[in-house]
């Protein structure tokens, strides 16, 4: 009998590590869920090993002991604003740790199949002039350093570039904001009012069972070296988000926009070479914003 293969997730802790790892682990490999902290085994069908990925050393160690063929590397600072008041940590979190990781694995287990995260939010290093925030430059990084590392040395680097992430599970994003809100106010815990920065400002939305399905397919048929959007392909604005949740509580709520500007900043975001490997998202919109709102209705809110 063949071993499971072995596959390392970082930030596996995080929103979309937690479901990365439950994914993996249906489909028979051995998941080792990397976090930052110490953290029990007990009820995990997977083993979990803290690491601090800013240290060369500790990631060296990691690696020589878990010898994966798979690397799925989440972890990182995913905040614009948290990157303006911490430049120097969130380029050490997001490319030093991914400088590690890499160079680790070149070393120890050169075979092994990577998938790296870039952003929406990255810019063209030829246009310096067009960065916005220290967060874009970290994420930059990362994607040129993966990039590099597998031109120099033939490494087997696939890089992901997800849109906005949503779906049941605690995370950052707005549509967890807005679903954590409307639950208070179901509780009676908030008043019924639901403050939106822009209701014009316009999102493509992917669930984050879509991504992990995606990971899956690029750890199959990803071409080393290529940048693949994961996303939908289409757009919603946060007044029309608002306005499905509006249709799956009994809560009659204010909506307060903080400005009535019309945003008309478009990124794209066409996961084209992501359709042509097969892959295509299942979940729509709606079904992730119910059950994104059934799962905080289950949690204990303060």
């Amino acid at each position: 009998m063949n071993p499971k293969p072995k596959m390392l997730i970082t930030g596996a802790s995080g929103f979309t590590g937690q479901h990365a790892c439950e994914h993996f682990s249906k489909l028979n490999y051995d998941i080792t869920a990397v976090t930052r902290n110490q953290t029990s085994n007990q009820g995990y069908l997977f083993q979990v090993e803290p690491c601090e990925l800013t240290s060369k050393n500790s990631v060296f160690q990691l690696i020589e002991k878990v010898k994966p063929d798979y690397l799925l590397h989440l972890a990182g600072i995913n905040h614009v604003n948290k990157s303006w008041k911490e430049p120097i940590l969130t380029i050490e979190t997001n490319f030093l740790s991914t400088l590690y990781l890499l160079d680790a694995v070149r070393q120890i287990k050169p075979s092994c199949k990577i998938i790296t995260i870039g952003s929406s939010l990255q810019f063209n290093p030829d246009e310096i002039a067009n960065l916005e925030h220290p967060y874009s430059l970290s994420k930059t990084l990362q994607v040129m350093i993966s990039q590099a590392w597998e031109k120099l040395f033939n490494m087997n680097i696939v890089i992901a570039q997800p849109s906005n992430i949503i779906g049941p599970g605690r995370s950052k994003g707005v549509t967890s904001i807005f679903a954590t809100k409307i639950v208070q106010m179901e509780k009676n815990k908030l008043d019924k009012v639901l403050v939106v920065n822009n209701l014009t400002t316009r999102r493509d939305f992917i669930d984050v069972r879509d991504v992990v399905k995606a990971f899956e397919v690029l750890f199959n048929k990803g071409v080393v070296g290529e940048i693949y959007k994961i996303s939908s392909g289409k757009t919603h604005s946060l007044g029309e988000v608002v306005q499905i949740y509006k249709t799956l509580t009994d809560v009659d709520f204010k909506i307060e926009p903080l400005t009535t500007d019309v945003d008309k900043q478009i990124i794209d975001e066409n996961p084209f070479k992501l359709f042509k490997l097969g892959w295509n998202p299942t979940l729509s919109i709606h079904c992730s914003l119910t059950d994104t709102l059934n799962y905080f209705r289950l949690q204990d809110l303060h």
